[in-house]
């Protein structure tokens, strides 16, 4: 699904700046990192490139997650579509808190570092909020996850189709 939608983006911003395509791509929920990668790749854009572009591009908004969530689902639940929204987020975040209440910090940083559906540094950073979790450490650890992730993706977006094209 990522790949689809990364392919998707890439042809719909065609003819824009590759490294804001792929910036914007990383900054996106469900995609993130992962999209933002593959995305680079389809692109042609150089490696080293890339990553600086998708890593800054995914982390960017996580502290304004962290820090504003609260805030603002306090204020839109008062509006009733607003608070079915985010009662459905809710629920479906707190389904992944398993991960973090066995293994702490250290489960965020997994949570956030492979690759699943329904993982990343958005709903990371949502957990955080919602778990009431230290912000200035999870943000330190969600950044670690996502160094993480970058480094898989990284290897399934550039390292394993350079080694196939080259065989």
């Amino acid at each position: 699904m990522t790949e689809t939608l990364a392919t998707f983006l890439v042809n719909l911003f065609n003819g824009f700046n590759k490294q804001v395509v792929i910036f914007i791509i990383s900054m996106l929920p469900i995609l993130e990192l992962r999209g933002g990668l593959i995305a680079a790749s389809l692109l042609h854009i150089n490696f080293i490139e890339a990553y600086i572009i998708c890593i800054i591009g995914n982390i960017l908004p996580i502290p304004f997650i962290i820090l504003l969530f609260e805030k603002i689902e306090k204020v839109l639940k008062k509006i009733k579509i607003f608070n079915i929204i985010f009662s459905k987020l809710e629920t479906k975040t707190l389904k992944k808190r398993k991960q973090i209440d066995k293994y702490g910090y250290l489960g965020l940083l997994l949570f956030v570092g492979i690759p699943l559906p329904g993982t990343g540094a958005w709903t990371g950073a949502l957990l955080v909020s919602l778990l009431d979790l230290d912000k200035k450490k999870s943000l330190i650890y969600i950044l670690l996850g996502v160094i993480l992730a970058s480094i898989i993706m990284s290897i399934v977006s550039y390292l394993i189709p350079s080694i196939i094209t080259s065989l």
